[in-house]
């Protein structure tokens, strides 16, 4: 289990979006409720099903206010392509060196596939739940729903 739960989620990353975009976790980590998960790569079957869970929930987190954002090492090219092809209608962060897996202390499953963890933050800033799970692919935006909801 990762050594954030009940502490500030981290802020001081920058990372390009699909559109190329610099997006800093601080605009919004300590404002609004977010949802920041980490997934292994881009068109895989388990990871499809999981970013697609997030989309069909998506008007629950807008509708709170909330922020989404999928992060993995996948590249910016990558990112767009994956997000058009399933009409995501929240951000795919690039992290080719790891920096925010490091930052948020997501551990590799087995030790060597990318781990599939999900941070749910308070507007606060303070990472109030974590969901970590390689094969719940539909687990994670289920989690986040029940997260919002409860937060909102």
């Amino acid at each position: 289990m990762s050594s954030l739960l009940k502490k500030p989620a981290p802020t001081n990353l920058t990372l390009k979006n699909q559109d190329g975009e610099d997006v800093c976790l601080g605009d919004f980590v300590g404002k609004k409720p977010t949802i920041v998960f980490f997934y292994p790569k881009d068109e895989t079957y388990g990871c499809t099903r999981e970013v697609c869970s997030f989309r069909d929930s998506h008007s629950v987190f807008s509708e709170a206010g909330a922020i989404v954002v999928g992060v993995s090492s996948d590249s910016i090219e990558s990112h767009k392509r994956f997000a058009e092809r399933q009409n995501l209608p929240y951000q795919l962060l690039s992290d080719p060196n790891g920096e925010a897996r490091k930052a948020f202390d997501v551990s590799p499953t087995l030790g060597i596939l990318p781990g599939r963890v999900t941070y749910l933050i308070n507007k606060e800033g303070i990472v109030e739940d974590i969901f970590n799970s390689q094969l719940d692919f539909n687990g994670h935006a289920k989690r986040a729903v029940e997260f919002i909801k409860s937060h909102a």
